[in-house]
């Protein structure tokens, strides 16, 4: 695979937002969509930047260009331009694991400054993710690897407006179900064992969750994230 196409449809929110424009001198503005895919590729593969395939362009201008769009905020903006729409008739919450590899483990100011924390498996990193109800990234946070998931759900509520929480038993603790009652919406979380409250469960919805499991699944086809290999979190 050589290049990841983007849809003209993805193009047409993501072009306003990316920095320079054609008539640009340098690699300031030069062909976005090319540059963009470039990323792409690298974050399929997992190749290392020097491993760019020459059509995308020389590789160390090309990673010079993504660390100028990284500083400057655009990936994040571009991500908000091409999740704008949505379907959060319900929401759904889970997290995954990322090993990360020995070139990741040395981040400034330490390990445990960048979402990398030593578990029981070694050193990781944890995604937790919301997705909408047609299993499509919403939100996401990165937390160190011996955290418990629940660590990360607060930014992921705040704000967000959704009739149902989605979520497997790990999640169902108090002041997260409080938070989502707050909001006026449904809490579709399996109840522990011990708890003493009990609350209507809709086993129906439920079933919808394997929407997120899905989605970490294609996440973790590009190989970049499945293993972290970049120091600092602003990179990964």
């Amino acid at each position: 695979m050589d290049r990841l196409i983007l849809t003209d449809a993805q193009w047409a929110k993501m072009e306003p937002l990316c920095l320079g424009k054609q008539t640009d001198r340098g690699r300031s503005g030069k062909d976005n969509r090319l540059f963009i895919e470039a990323v792409l590729w690298i974050a399929r593969t997992g190749s290392p930047w020097r491993d760019l395939p020459t059509h995308f362009g020389h590789w160390n201008s090309v990673y010079s260009r993504y660390r100028d769009w990284m500083k400057a905020g655009v990936f994040k903006r571009l991500f908000e331009a091409v999740s704008d729409e949505a379907d959060m008739e319900y929401a759904m919450i889970d997290g995954t694991v990322v090993r990360v590899h020995r070139h990741g483990q040395g981040a400034k100011g330490g390990p445990e400054n960048q979402a990398i924390g030593r578990s029981v498996t070694g050193w990781s990193t944890k995604i937790i993710a919301m997705t909408d109800a047609l299993g499509n990234l919403v939100r996401f946070t990165l937390i160190p690897g011996q955290h418990y998931d629940t660590v990360g759900v607060a930014p992921l509520l705040e704000p967000a407006d959704f009739g149902a929480l989605l979520a497997d038993k790990a999640f169902d603790v108090h002041w997260i179900v409080d938070a989502i009652r707050a909001q006026g919406a449904r809490v579709v979380i399996p109840q522990r064992k011990n708890r003493l409250d009990r609350r209507p469960f809709d086993k129906a919805l439920f079933k919808a969750r394997h929407l997120i499991e899905n989605f970490f699944c294609k996440l973790k086809e590009f190989k970049r994230i499945a293993t972290r290999s970049d120091k600092t979190d602003r990179s990964f």
